[in-house]
């Protein structure tokens, strides 16, 4: 491994220019490359010259660190960008990561130097006044790399601590659920008067700032950009501003010049009921009580084995779920009866959420502790369930109101076998019953299109993006008794070899081959004047 080159992780701060480090500007400077994405780029596009720009998507950034480790094997100085801090949810862990599986060494291999920036919670922090000036942490709400149960335990563990909390990746267009969920556990341990700030765009064009309470927040928008900050027990709103005391008033008179402490007097166990060493003392205190502990101890013994019922909290006592499941008529039928839509209705109630997609599904959103009783209610009215998030979603065409429905068998088929099923990003499989695909098959992750009595197969379509694409048409005719055979292989080389968060048009291209089916380039249009205007 060549010590030639150099990788800069640069933490660039909230995007304002005079909120980026000056060895931040000069590490942008003397680099040869810079590698980010798309919005960093867009960020500090003020300050690049003649460097080698290499420009990516949200969900890509293990492809970003091995870009980025092989350009600097190379020779070259490279930046890797990140907003805020590039060790706080940024890229300087999974560098060192795809260094570390590569045999990196610090002192032979190639350098490193990661350069802090201004992360959201301090950003975030001095636009609301001060709500961080005690213990404080940081928690990402995305639960794409860190399994749910995991987030929720440490809400639950910062909550009941007292922390002021610092809420990333609060919510996404499929992720509603989370900031939901979040508050609910926080709402156990403190008031819904508790302040709490949304910040979105700190010290950029479209900046939003909000003080609201704990209990009214979801009123608000929030989004990817927007960090939440809840206070803790002794947190409040004073003109328009967030403060949390560092606890100055305990042993300082702020409104009077007259101490009533001594500064040698400051320090002493007496005059710190709440530390350690007074603790110590009480403990001290206790062991001369044996008969005290061992009523303690006795009661804790009855409570556990049920003689004693433990106290629960309100909050804890009314404890509900959220259900969000994708609601159909159908694979092909698009129609609902109004005694479904009824039902729909009812089950979401006054609380509820319904949300109309375009893979012609109803997301319902409820409160529940008894999923499978709300599922099983549905099926009986004749409709279709489907979880959401990464998972196999499957979209037909109606087949013409149901008039040519020689494939509506293989899209039930697909449906029934794969829809569902966990990916690492969202696949979207189309069907359509006609060479007019007019449901937009091929445009899906994959796309099959019934002519001619077989199906012709597109991978890797596009739908959105200035570089949206129909997918490659891969292969034409694959009978009917084939076609679900081989999506499913399709699938499973998706789900075993995808990285997370890679979507499949991108998958495609990376690997090359899937299933058999080579990758090929979008070829450039062909401009022919032709003379006789045929």
């Amino acid at each position: 491994m060549s010590s030639n080159g150099k990788l800069l992780v640069i933490g660039f701060g909230p995007g304002a220019f005079e909120h980026i480090t000056e060895r931040a500007r000069e590490a942008i400077d003397e680099s040869d490359v810079i590698i980010g994405y798309n919005t960093y780029v867009d960020l500090i596009r003020g300050l690049l010259t003649d460097q080698e720009i290499i420009r990516t998507g949200m969900t890509e950034e293990v492809s970003r660190a091995q870009e980025a480790v092989r350009q600097a094997e190379l020779g070259k100085k490279v930046a890797v960008i990140s907003s805020g801090d590039a060790g706080v949810y940024g890229m300087a862990g999974l560098v060192y990561e795809v260094l570390i599986e590569k045999g990196w060494a610090q002192q032979s291999g190639i350098e490193v130097e990661v350069i802090p920036g201004i992360s959201a919670i301090n950003s975030c922090a001095s636009l609301l006044g001060a709500p961080v000036m005690h213990d404080a942490c940081t928690i990402s709400l995305s639960d794409h790399l860190t399994p749910w149960d995991v987030i929720a335990k440490r809400v639950e563990a910062a909550a009941s601590a007292d922390f002021v909390i610092a809420l990333y990746n609060p919510r996404s267009g499929r992720r509603t659920r989370q900031i939901v969920e979040t508050q609910r556990i926080v709402l156990k341990h403190r008031s819904a008067d508790t302040p709490v700030g949304l910040v979105k765009s700190a010290y950029r064009d479209r900046e939003q700032i909000v003080i609201t309470t704990l209990g009214g927040m979801l009123e608000h928008d929030i989004g990817m950009l927007t960090t939440v900050i809840i206070g803790n027990s002794t947190t409040f709103m004073y003109d328009g501003l967030m403060i949390t005391p560092r606890g100055y008033r305990r042993k300082y008179t702020l409104n009077s010049l007259d101490q009533p402490l001594k500064p040698h007097e400051r320090l002493r166990t007496e005059a710190e009921p709440w530390s350690l060493n007074a603790k110590e003392e009480t403990r001290e205190d206790s062991r001369a009580k044996p008969l005290a502990l061992a009523a303690e101890a006795l009661q804790l013994v009855q409570r556990k084995a049920g003689a004693v019922p433990a106290a629960v909290p309100p909050a804890a006592q009314n404890r509900v779920s959220i259900l969000e499941i994708g609601v159909s008529p159908g694979i092909a039928n698009k129609k609902m009866t109004a005694k479904q839509m009824s039902l729909i209705a009812e089950l979401a109630g006054d609380e509820g959420e319904l949300e109309y997609t375009p893979h012609h599904q109803v997301i319902l959103r409820m409160r529940t502790d008894d999923a499978g009783a709300v599922a099983a209610r549905l099926r009986d009215e004749g409709l279709l369930v489907f979880p959401i998030g990464d998972v196999v979603q499957v979209k037909a065409c109606d087949f013409c109101n149901l008039e040519k429905d020689d494939a509506i068998p293989v899209a039930e088929r697909l449906a029934g076998k794969l829809g569902g099923l966990t990916t690492p990003k969202e696949l979207k499989i189309g069907v359509n019953g006609c060479g007019m695909a007019c449901y937009g098959a091929v445009m899906e992750d994959i796309g099959l299109v019934f002519r001619k009595g077989g199906y012709d197969l597109f991978l890797g379509g596009k739908q959105i993006g200035r570089n949206a694409h129909a997918g490659q048409n891969v292969a034409e005719g694959i009978p009917a008794d084939q076609i679900v055979e081989k999506v499913e292989q399709i699938y499973k080389e998706f789900k075993e070899k995808a990285h997370p968060g890679e979507r499949f048009h991108k998958f495609f291209k990376r690997v090359g081959t899937v299933a058999g089916f080579v990758h090929e380039d979008n070829a450039a249009p062909v401009e022919v004047n032709a003379v006789c205007g045929d």
